[in-house]
């Protein structure tokens, strides 16, 4: 039977697809490998979120078609720039996100293998995607073009997936989707229920929401912010605000204020001064000026999350911003993205410094480099700690350092 890989690229919604993927071939027959290179048949999971990734992913097709290699093209570009994965691989199969459940029977049609029963992941950490689609209008956004509109998934689809993923020993599990503050409202159902489904259960895991839209996160805060005094959920949310200037959020096809923004983070920090904040923010987008520009930093430094995520804005194709007028020169663009970058570096070892001395309870979820692991504070701060015998375990320890990205600890005590 074939050795396969999957290689996934982008957001984490996708590494979570990755893996189902990664799971349906196993469940074939197929062997796993370690790489691309010993592979017969790679999985290439694609993203197109901007143009610079695009054009990673055909460089990257070009490599593995010039290996020989045998080739199945999944993920966004699958969906929206299915002719031009056509046009560089004729030969690869091509399934787009929505026809996964079509993923087995595909594969089986081309290159053979029988389904067996009852594959149980090993893992610490599991991804457990709730929906496919957004319910967003965002002008620059190809993702809802590739996602197409909100498709909840059935809650007790994903308790049995989740019951299966704690079972099986996972410590950690990530919800993920397009934006998971809009889960159920095209089935009269809404995210906080579905975390109070899952926090039934009983067990030592934790939970962290993934990217939540604030047009949706918005009318949730109260019953949001209640189911947060369970510590099971990580004290931590992605809420990405994308702009600090109402002009640019109307022209971005974001429905909500940056007052209403700011009045939401003030609220959560108000009750839980620990919690951990990631923003995503576009810089150069058509009609910013400089004006728009420092308002998003002044926002910044209001709001001081722990992670900002910035991107420059790069038209894609189809989408109303493509042929938006106004767009700053690249140049422009390219030095407010490094202002806002130093901007990040400043406020994130601002807010790690705070921690420095402090002994926390972490969760430890992965090995690191060298001779090190990566563990999690209950606000999902990175900690670096010495390599030991911690996997899946809970310890107390004492931070030691502080980096803008992450901090150093040492063990103190098992938890």
């Amino acid at each position: 039977m074939k050795k396969f890989y999957v290689e996934s690229y982008g957001c984490t919604m996708n590494q979570g697809e990755g893996k189902f993927l990664f799971k349906e071939l196993t469940n074939l027959g197929y062997t796993p490998c370690r790489s691309a290179e010993e592979a017969d048949l790679v999985v290439l999971n694609t993203c197109t979120v901007v143009e610079t990734t695009e054009l990673r992913m055909l460089r990257r097709l070009s490599e593995l078609r010039s290996q020989g290699k045998e080739m199945v093209l999944t993920g966004c570009m699958a969906k929206v720039q299915n002719e031009v994965l056509s046009a560089s691989s004729p030969a690869s199969l091509i399934i787009p996100p929505q026809e996964y459940d079509q993923f087995s029977e595909k594969i089986s049609q081309r290159y053979g293998g029988s389904p067996k029963k009852g594959y149980i992941p090993s893992e610490t950490t599991a991804i457990l995607p709730i929906s496919q689609g957004c319910m967003g209008s965002c002008t620059y956004c190809i993702t809802r073009f590739a996602r197409g509109s909100l498709h909840s998934f059935p809650e007790e689809q994903l308790l049995a997936e989740f019951q299966t993923m704690i079972s099986s020993g996972v410590k950690e599990v990530l919800l993920t989707s397009q934006d998971i503050a809009s889960y159920g409202k095209d089935r009269g159902s809404d995210i906080c229920s579905l975390l109070e489904l899952l926090l039934e259960e009983e067990g030592n895991f934790r939970i962290r929401l993934g990217m939540m839209n604030p047009e949706h996160a918005i009318p949730l805060k109260e019953r949001l912010l209640d189911l947060m005094r369970d510590r099971r959920l990580y004290r931590f949310l992605h809420i990405p605000v994308q702009s600090g200037s109402d002009r640019i959020l109307s022209h971005m096809g974001r429905r909500y204020s940056v007052a209403d923004f700011v009045s939401f983070v003030e609220e959560v920090h108000r009750q839980y001064p620990e919690m951990s904040i990631a923003t995503d923010m576009i810089v150069g987008f058509p009609g910013e000026n400089e004006e728009d520009h420092i308002l998003s930093l002044n926002l910044l430094e209001k709001i001081r999350p722990d992670i900002i995520n910035i991107t420059r804005f790069s038209p894609r194709p189809g989408t109303a911003a493509a042929t938006m007028p106004d767009r700053p020169h690249g140049r422009i663009s390219k030095a407010r993205s490094r202002e806002m970058a130093a901007l990040h570096m400043r406020l994130g070892k601002m807010n790690n410094n705070l921690l420095v001395g402090n002994v926390e309870e972490v969760m430890v979820t992965e090995h690191g480099r060298g001779d090190t692991m990566i563990s999690r504070t209950d606000s999902y701060k990175p900690v670096v700690i010495p390599a030991g015998p911690f996997l899946g375990q809970r310890l107390k320890v004492r931070l030691t350092e502080a980096t803008p990205t992450h901090l150093f600890g040492e063990p103190v005590d098992s938890a």
